[in-house]
């Protein structure tokens, strides 16, 4: 399975097996996690722990991911994450981003983490399996691009973003509204680099080329946008 057909697989799994991981299997998670996809000029740490080190953990191990704290760091943890996320669904683990866990011992430059482990619980079986706004509220084109983004995991699912075209970009915008303005922290920043994975992994599978990123902005303004190479979008 690519991490493109993930997308339309993958699960927030809560229940897991105790089975153990083998050092073999935890270090190749950790190397993957390690040099996953970053944007350009962002350079986040990720680390793996058992659940033992974790306080509010639902998962036998984690991801931890150690940045810097301004917002377009806090896009580029959501967007290099959701692709370890994928990779982990794709290859048989469950996985859940965990945003009010936190290690045991306190890290002052930690920021989020995204749970994993063997589990029992099955993929989806396709779009109709998920719960999700109307896609019309988050983006006036239906597209691959749009439906990507769309099916993206965010804090109480509350998709806290918009998705327009351009005709040699593509933008996402938070759009924090209702429940929203009341959830702790930055959560809707992780959110926007989820939604932003989403979409660049489906312009691609369309063959489409991404010639760059850009975070504009700060808080509920903050916006990225995905540069079209010469072909355009």
């Amino acid at each position: 399975m690519t991490l493109y057909e993930a997308i339309f697989a993958r699960r927030s799994v809560r229940k897991y097996r105790e089975n153990p991981l083998g050092t073999e299997v935890l270090a190749e998670i950790q190397n993957y996690a390690a040099s996953a996809k970053q944007l350009p000029g962002h350079s986040a740490r990720f680390e793996t722990v058992g659940g033992d080190a974790l306080k509010g953990g639902i998962a036998p191990y984690a991801i931890l991911a150690h940045s810097g704290g301004s917002d377009a760091e806090l896009v580029n943890i959501g967007y290099t994450l959701q692709g370890v996320d994928l990779y982990l669904q794709s290859t048989g683990y469950g996985s859940v981003w965990c945003g009010m866990a936190a290690p045991r011992e306190p890290a002052p430059d930690y920021r989020i983490l995204l749970g994993f482990g063997e589990t029992g619980v099955p993929l989806r079986s396709g779009e109709g399996d998920f719960k999700r706004k109307k896609l019309s509220d988050l983006c006036d084109t239906d597209n691959a691009a749009a439906r990507a983004a769309w099916l993206a995991p965010s804090a109480v699912n509350f998709q806290p973003w918009k998705l327009s075209f351009e005709a040699d970009k593509a933008v996402l915008r938070v759009n924090v509204r209702g429940i929203g303005r009341v959830l702790p922290g930055k959560l809707y920043l992780f959110d926007l680099g989820i939604a932003l994975k989403h979409v660049e992994l489906a312009l691609e599978h369309e063959g489409k080329t991404v010639a760059g990123f850009s975070v504009t902005g700060s808080g509920k303004d903050t916006a990225v946008a995905i540069q079209a190479g010469s072909d355009g979008f």
